[in-house]
């Protein structure tokens, strides 16, 4: 498994979107990982400027992560207007043990 950092970018607009489906993205979120064998989450969170969000996520491929997180209620309800995937190296400190 690889570790990725996501990063999510709010539509503009997406305010209502966002707490209207936040319940269930954060349902879907949470249950990354429970079936063990794809992507798993590690650590989720909004930016406090309110204008996206990062999550670092394990999962066996990019491909892999990007077809799992089309499901996500706030993708699939178009409050994600960016979002990118990169594969994280993570060196040092308390999430080194998921390199």
């Amino acid at each position: 498994m690889s570790v990725f950092a996501v990063e999510y970018v709010y539509a503009v607009g997406s305010e209502a979107t966002r707490d209207e489906h936040r319940p269930k993205h954060r349902e879907f979120l949470a249950g990354l990982g429970a079936n063990g064998d794809g992507p798993s989450m590690i650590a989720s969170g909004p930016y406090v400027d309110g204008s996206g969000a990062l999550l670092l996520i394990s999962s066996p491929t990019q491909a892999a992560l990007a077809e799992t997180l089309a499901n996500d209620p706030f993708a699939i309800h178009g409050a994600i207007a960016v979002l990118r995937i990169t594969e994280w190296s993570p060196v040092t400190g308390e999430l080194a043990h998921h390199a």
